[in-house]
């Protein structure tokens, strides 16, 4: 008798991270990746920090094949709302047969930690496919990149990253200009992303870097589907 195999939920913020995790889990042929769990802010309808529009994260999900599973966040959202709505969401998905939830995470300890305290007692395992060492990420960074990941700055942290670093494409040139401290997969906050080619995806997400704005401490650009005019 064949042993099902476990069927994974990716949690998916739209960036580099996300994808990349995809791309591994799809190399195990012992897991099924069966969704993609994003949270949305519902006043703006898009993903927190990231502030991708919801379209763009509809139309990573097609291109990847993937059903999208959003769970939608008020603004402002306190940690117990966050965990009320990620808790209904985590019980919605192992009543429909998700064994195991699936992260980005590179090195934080507290981030993970956060993750297991998320999934203790429901049923469903985490999984980290990407997950490393601060030192591991210059390495992880260029294999992104050779592998044929793209991905465009969506987001800065002006403590830690200049402005000028959004829109820019997610490639050799960034990593080489990136200051020192600044980590090359932007995992302390640096910067978000969005993934607009990926190995995972039967094709590449055109967009056009929009306005740019400053929000509550963060600089972030708007990306519009390639075809869109920006807003003048």
């Amino acid at each position: 008798m064949t042993k099902d195999r476990p069927r994974v939920l990716l949690s998916w913020s739209s960036g580099k991270d996300g994808a990349w995790a995809l791309h591994e889990l799809r190399q195990d042929p012992d897991l099924e990746v069966v969704g993609l769990l994003t949270t949305f802010n519902e006043a703006f309808d898009r993903v927190a920090m990231h502030a991708v529009r919801r379209e763009l994260v509809e139309a990573q999900a097609d291109s990847a094949g993937l059903p999208l599973i959003p769970v939608m966040l008020p603004w402002p959202c306190s940690n117990e709302i966050y965990k009320e709505r990620m808790n209904t969401a985590i019980a919605g998905a192992k009543a429909s047969g998700v064994t195991h939830m699936a992260f980005g995470d590179l090195f934080l300890e507290d981030v993970r930690d956060y993750r297991l305290r998320l999934l203790a007692g429901s049923g469903i395992e985490p999984l980290f496919p990407i997950w490393g060492s601060l030192a591991d990420t210059p390495g992880l960074a260029r294999r992104m990149i050779d592998g044929g990941l793209g991905a465009v700055l969506t987001c800065v942290d002006p403590k830690q990253l200049a402005e000028s670093f959004l829109g820019r494409e997610f490639d050799e040139r960034l990593l080489a200009d990136l200051p020192d401290g600044v980590d090359p997969c932007g995992e302390r906050g640096e910067f978000h992303t969005f993934c607009h080619r990926c190995p995972e995806f039967k094709a590449e997400i055109p967009v056009s870097v929009g306005k740019i704005v400053h929000r509550e401490g963060f600089w972030f650009a708007d990306l519009l589907p390639a075809d869109r005019r920006p807003p003048a």
